[in-house]
């Protein structure tokens, strides 16, 4: 069964959903007596108790009070932005441009020790040059029509990224060979990022592995990127958005994934055999 970026946040509005629906039924309403309370229509109702629709703070204040349960309001909304920010739209958090967005992972990096990272189709954000990060960041300003400060936020993102050669911190970091052919920015661009991959995959504090074109029997299928925290946090992501993960079931899920594809890599002398023959091919 194909993991789900998304379930978690799912389930988290689900939650929020459910409380509101006993909330009612406790009250003894239907639904259409709710939304004449609450001054909406019934389909309303509908959406909010079924998760398709999040209620925002004012509409779950007036459920509460048609419901009689005024004193549960507050509570429910704090659940409900919790449930939210499970699900950051990119376009919504840089709206203003992409530096922010870097600067914004600073504390998250300092306090985490172990970070494990699988990314199927890009090196990895924490081992980016300046001219490969801005490529990207460069493409991505103009998928999501928002200003283009490339420059400024690739220069941020190696900034951060110095966290690798700071003590206290390890990085297992897992790429599929295809990530080394897929090029950002012009052929000597994408020569210093390949080439900066063997400097920085032989840091002590650094395990990089390379699964090969070449694998036959794997034992998982190509996953979404993400990134995982500790053992207490996912990050995935997707075209359209980040989804963080916290639910210690589905955290466990995403390690056992990353064990099997961790199982697949060679590393050492074979990794960086491969980032060579990808450089080569860039001649």
């Amino acid at each position: 069964m194909p993991i789900s970026p998304s379930s978690a946040a799912q389930a988290a509005r689900e939650r929020v959903a459910q409380r509101l629906h006993e909330l009612r039924a406790d009250a003894g309403l239907t639904g259409t007596e709710l939304a004449s309370r609450c001054g909406w229509s019934h389909p309303k109702t509908s959406r909010i108790e079924n998760a398709r629709t999040p209620p925002s703070p004012r509409d779950i204040r007036l459920w509460c009070e048609a419901c009689g349960a005024e004193a549960q309001a507050e509570d429910i909304i704090a659940q409900s932005r919790d449930a939210e920010s499970l699900y950051v739209e990119w376009r919504r958090h840089v709206r203003d441009g992409l530096r922010r967005l870097q600067d914004s992972y600073l504390a998250l990096y300092r306090s985490t020790r172990l970070f494990r990272v699988y990314s199927p189709t890009l090196v990895p954000g924490l081992l980016h040059t300046e001219g490969y990060a801005a490529a990207l960041l460069s493409a991505n300003a103009r998928l999501l029509g928002v200003p283009d400060d490339a420059e400024q936020a690739a220069a941020s993102r190696v900034e951060r990224s110095k966290v690798i050669h700071e003590p206290g911190h390890r990085f297992v970091l897992v790429i599929e060979e295809a990530a080394l052919y897929h090029q950002l920015g012009d052929g000597d661009a994408m020569a210093a990022q390949l080439g900066y991959l063997l400097t920085a995959g032989a840091l002590p504090s650094v395990s990089l592995g390379v699964i090969p074109k070449s694998t036959r029997e794997r034992a998982l299928w190509p996953q979404e990127l993400f990134h995982v925290y500790d053992d207490t946090l996912v990050s995935v992501e997707l075209l359209s958005a980040c989804v963080n993960i916290s639910q210690p079931s589905e955290v466990a899920l995403y390690l056992k994934a990353f064990e099997q594809l961790r199982s697949m890599a060679v590393y050492g002398a074979d990794a960086r055999a491969l980032i060579v023959r990808a450089i080569d091919a860039l001649r």
